[in-house]
């Protein structure tokens, strides 16, 4: 136990076993109880919690944790319970009055828990109300670890129904395909699975109803499939929205052209509080090539395909229709650690003092959008938070806009006029002869070698792709380019000898010399540090 930290006031930390048919995951695991402690909680674990993601009671005592003996003693003991999946009623009546239960709650779908978690007179934050667009909000963002977890699984299980290679292949057996996969939903389970079916040497294929993530999915090595349909697909927190008929039914045939072609078809689309939608029909699964796979990950809201049975793999028209809802509890000791470390933040969030007390901050966006359920009291939904103003226009660029809207121009500037560039040009070259008829010969051309430098040195550093560098240091080894050449021109022997009696702008050039080299190769030890951090 942390020194300084009163026992006797600090809450207990009570992490029951799960008893969902299927789940083997467990909130909390054995790293995350040291760091609890540290913040001064007293953690207790229900004997076997941690057995079906391979964590042992003497794992959790090694840590620091109470392993207790039956659900009955966990909860009892318990100011806090953490769990991964929602409480049945027996649970419900095992919470203590005025206890504080966090886990995945989904209060749109169970109205019924609410009432009888309210009815106890408890706090209850709800892991899935998180509001994702803030940003201080994602590292105790549970859903996107566990889409994480389900995306990767979900081409696991595909690859194992699919029966051949992802990867195409040229032996003296013959010539293998590479297969062809095609994901429904974008999201964050869905980008999981582009990047996972990628490195295992598929060609992918994606889709989704919002036009930003295309970029993402062509980063991670897949094709964005467009539906020939102008409609805006975003909605709040991360989902999509629903979209309008006439879009659907784009959506609809382009769905159909690619289970004609695709031997695997993985769907992700989920809209939070709404059963899943139809995206793969029965008619789909008959046009697919025998042997091919459809892995919803949907099916435990009902799922993507017609032909879904949730929880069953099942063979329809030659097709596997994988509808498994336990895909996170399949990977159950990464997905438990991920989520742990989720509640682990969210518990520093709630115990920013370290005294082992949390304070459920309704004044704190973040926490308001968790909490469901407030010393009895239902409070979901919560309203919407309060998103950063975006800055305001400076004031130097008020007037422009004011004189651009006075003369009724679209944009604040506008290309110049060729009358304007005509006298531009005209007033700079009666100045290049005043100066060329009046100076000496020598500044003359002096003068015209630097309008030329100023004119390449400017096409010269701006046209630098940024490959191994950053696109600073690219343009600041460009000019130290520039520079090093320059300066080894005036210390050459040849330059000393004509007209060059004093020696002190060789000496400043071979100083500006050696500065350049050090800016340059330090550069380039800079660039190599910054790409030794992303090798594995």
């Amino acid at each position: 136990m942390q020194t300084g930290v009163s026992t006797e006031t600090a809450q207990r930390i009570g992490v029951p076993r799960e008893i969902f048919p299927g789940e083997k995951r467990v909130a909390t695991v054995p790293e995350v109880v040291e760091k609890l402690i540290k913040l001064g909680f007293k953690v207790a674990v229900e004997s076997g919690a941690g057995d079906l993601a391979n964590f042992s009671d003497d794992a959790y005592r090694a840590a620091g944790a109470e392993v207790i003996d039956g659900a009955a003693n966990l909860w009892a003991a318990s100011d806090i319970v953490f769990k991964v999946r929602g409480p049945t009623s027996e649970e419900v009546g095992l919470l203590r009055e005025g206890a504080t239960l966090i886990g995945f709650i989904w209060p749109a779908q169970n109205p019924e828990l609410m009432q009888q978690l309210a009815a106890r007179n408890v706090n209850v934050l709800s892991i899935d109300a998180l509001p994702r667009m803030l940003s201080r909000a994602q590292k105790m963002d549970a859903l996107t670890s566990m889409a994480g977890v389900t995306g990767y699984r979900a081409v696991i299980e595909a690859a194992n129904a699919f029966g051949r290679f992802f990867n195409g292949q040229i032996t003296a057996a013959g010539k293998v395909p590479p297969a062809k996969v095609f994901i429904a939903g974008a999201g964050v389970a869905g980008l999981a699975a582009i990047g996972t079916a990628a490195n295992l040497g598929a060609i992918v294929r994606a889709n989704d109803t919002r036009a930003e993530v295309a970029d993402q999915v062509k980063s991670l090595g897949g094709e964005f499939v467009k539906v020939e349909y102008e409609e805006e697909g975003s909605g709040g927190g991360g989902y999509a929205k629903v979209m309008s008929e006439g879009f659907q039914q784009a959506q609809r045939d382009m769905y159909a052209q690619q289970a004609r072609e695709a031997d695997i078809i993985i769907t992700t689309a989920l809209i939070p509080g709404k059963p899943a939608p139809k995206l793969i029909t029965a008619e789909m699964v008959k046009s697919m090539k025998p042997g091919s796979v459809i892995v919803d990950m949907a099916a435990e809201q009902g799922g993507n395909c017609e032909l879904t049975e949730p929880g069953q793999a099942v063979v329809k028209y030659g097709v596997t229709i994988v509808g498994y809802t336990d895909l996170a509890s399949r990977l159950a000791k990464q997905s438990s650690t991920l989520y742990g470390n989720n509640l682990f933040r969210l518990a520093e969030e709630l115990c920013k003092t370290k005294d082992g007390i949390i304070n459920v901050n309704m004044e704190d966006d973040a926490i308001r959008g968790l909490t469901v359920i407030k010393e009895g009291k239902i409070t979901w939904p919560a309203p919407a938070p309060t998103l950063p103003a975006a800055p305001a226009a400076s004031a130097a660029a008020k007037p422009v806009l004011a004189a651009a809207a006075k003369k009724g121009h679209g944009a604040v500037s506008e290309p110049m006029a060729g009358n304007k560039l005509a006298i531009l040009f005209g007033v700079m070259a009666l100045l290049f002869w005043v100066v060329g008829t009046s100076a000496p010969k020598e500044f003359l051309s002096h003068f015209t070698v630097f309008v030329l430098a100023c004119f390449v040195g400017y096409m010269v550093v701006w046209n630098v792709k940024p490959a191994l560098h950053t696109p600073l240091m690219s343009v600041t080894n460009a000019i130290s380019s520039i520079i090093a050449i320059g300066a080894l021109i005036q210390v050459s022997p040849l330059a000393n000898a004509v007209d060059r009696p004093n020696s002190v702008i060789s000496w400043v050039a071979a100083a500006g010399i050696v500065l350049t080299a050090i800016n340059m190769f330090g550069g380039f030890a800079v660039t190599q540090r910054m790409l030794a951090m992303f090798r594995k």
